[in-house]
């Protein structure tokens, strides 16, 4: 549980387990339910956006609906978990499934929102990887540059937080395609994992004299596609150097979620409208059925033969949670942030 709000950077996030137990004592009486033990959590991200972070100051559309997360609430998260107990024939002892059930290590379901794992999974690939390159952050990157940006052989791709769980998938998928491929992350360690996994120019935002210039010696030419998981001030900047015809998938806004000041204005309309730049905000939650499997069937297909690789980064602990979520915020994490129960 949140047992009170929080803004900003919080050295520490007091949890109470209270409502867990509750939860379980109540729902076993129920017919039809099925107790489920996790292995693996994540922190619930829309997209590459903390969802929890936007919960706090937003309210959003996610999801389940519209929500706002206040004091009291489970905090979100989904989790890879095996079934440990089951009245539903649906789902035996023993599934593997993925839950959306908060920070729990274990909860009662009656199966609607649960998702059981593909069956072309190995023994020999983590688990974990369902909650990133394998699952939603995964599937962001898959729908975020090949239907909305349409990214084809030879367009030139920028993304930034490129080494965060989405960021890293989209610039491996953009590689798969035959397109180069530029990145923008935050530290020497980022830029040097961006490109051990095949970025054509990767750079660190925070120490270059000029993003305009450094964006312009990595492509001359500009951009056709821009996934965009950063906004503010750094979107503007790269609104001005994409080609005619280009095309922005709006991922997130990270940089202004803990902004406790005035938000930067958007980009020039005028560099839109004369470029005729697309720009569509999205949530993968759009893709849905045999599309959604199709993408996740290729997504493993792609791992197992080497052409995307993957980081993760593993917490040991329930009890860590917190912090392992507030390192997250603060981009200190490579890869995809995940807690080990």
């Amino acid at each position: 549980m949140l047992p009170e709000g929080f803004s900003g950077y919080k050295a520490e996030l007091p949890l109470s387990r209270a409502r867990l137990h509750l939860f379980c004592l109540v729902c076993l009486s129920f017919s039809l339910h099925i107790l489920a033990w996790r292995f693996f959590i994540c922190f619930e991200t829309a997209d590459s956006s903390p969802v929890i972070r936007q919960y706090e100051e937003w309210n959003l559309f996610f999801r389940l609906g519209s929500k706002r997360l206040k004091e009291g609430d489970t905090m979100m998260g989904q989790q890879v978990a095996r079934v440990v107990e089951s009245k539903n024939p649906a789902w035996p002892v023993g599934t593997l499934v993925l839950a959306y059930s908060g920070w729990a290590s274990h909860s009662i379901s009656d199966g609607q929102h649960l998702e059981k794992l593909l069956t072309e999974w190995p023994d020999t690939l983590p688990l974990s990887l369902a909650l990133g390159t394998v699952g939603m952050p995964g599937l962001t990157a898959y729908f975020g540059l090949l239907e909305i940006c349409g990214a084809k052989s030879g367009d030139t791709v920028l993304v930034n937080a490129a080494a965060g769980a989405v960021g890293a998938v989209v610039g491996q998928i953009a590689k798969i395609k035959g397109c180069k491929v530029v990145g923008a992350a935050g530290s020497e360690e980022k830029v040097d994992y961006l490109k051990k996994i095949g970025f054509d120019f990767a750079f660190n935002y925070k120490t270059v004299k000029s993003l305009e210039e450094t964006l312009k010696k990595a492509a001359p030419d500009g951009y056709n596609c821009y996934f965009d998981n950063v906004g503010g001030e750094f979107s503007n900047t790269v609104i001005r150097q994409m080609k005619k015809f280009g095309r922005v998938a709006i991922c997130g806004a990270i940089s202004m979620y803990n902004s406790t000041g005035q938000l930067p204005p958007g980009p020039s309309p005028e560099s839109v409208l004369y470029q005729e730049i697309r720009m569509e905000g999205f949530l993968c939650t759009r893709w849905k059925g045999e599309v959604r499997q199709k993408a996740l069937k290729e997504l493993l297909t792609w791992v197992l033969e080497g052409k995307i690789q993957y980081h993760e980064f593993v917490i040991e602990g329930f009890e860590n949670m917190p912090a392992a979520f507030m390192r997250m915020l603060k981009g200190e994490n490579v890869g995809k942030a995940v807690v080990k129960v």
